[in-house]
C-alpha cells in the first residue's frame, strides 16, 4: 500500500512511496505521488533542490539517488524524499516506511 514517508504537518503535500520500504536500493522500482489539494497536473518537482520540471505529473518513477520534493499550488512543498542509493553491503533489511509503536506487527524484507 502506499504510505507517506513524514508524519504528516502543517504542509498540506505530501510524498508517499511505492514500494513503502526503506531504505530505498537502486535494483527496486521506487514511484513517487505527489499528494495534495491543488491541480494535479500543476506539479512542480525537484531532485536535490534543483527544478526537474513544471506541470509534471503528480507521480513519478526514480532510478537515481538523491533528495526529492515536490510542490502543489495552494498546498507548497512536501517533507523530502531520500530516492534510492547503492546499498554498501551485500544484504539490505528493510522495513516499513511508516511510523511505528510498540506492539506493531511488521514486515522486514531481507534484501540481496
Amino acid at each position: 500500500g502506499w504510505c507517506p514517508l513524514s508524519p504528516t504537518g502543517a504542509q498540506t503535500t505530501q510524498l508517499l512511496v511505492e514500494p513503502p520500504w526503506r531504505p530505498a536500493v537502486l535494483w527496486d522500482r521506487v514511484t513517487l505521488t505527489c499528494q495534495g489539494s491543488g491541480t494535479a497536473s500543476a506539479t512542480t518537482w525537484y531532485k536535490d533542490r534543483r527544478h526537474l520540471w513544471q506541470q509534471g505529473p503528480s507521480h513519478v518513477t526514480i532510478t537515481e539517488s538523491g533528495t526529492y520534493t515536490c510542490d502543489r499550488p495552494g498546498s507548497g512543498h512536501s517533507p523530502p524524499v531520500t530516492g534510492p542509493s547503492c546499498p554498501t553491503d551485500p544484504l539490505v533489511l528493510q522495513v516499513p516506511a511508516r511510523a511505528l509503536v510498540e506492539g506493531d506487527t511488521v514486515t522486514l524484507h531481507c534484501r540481496g
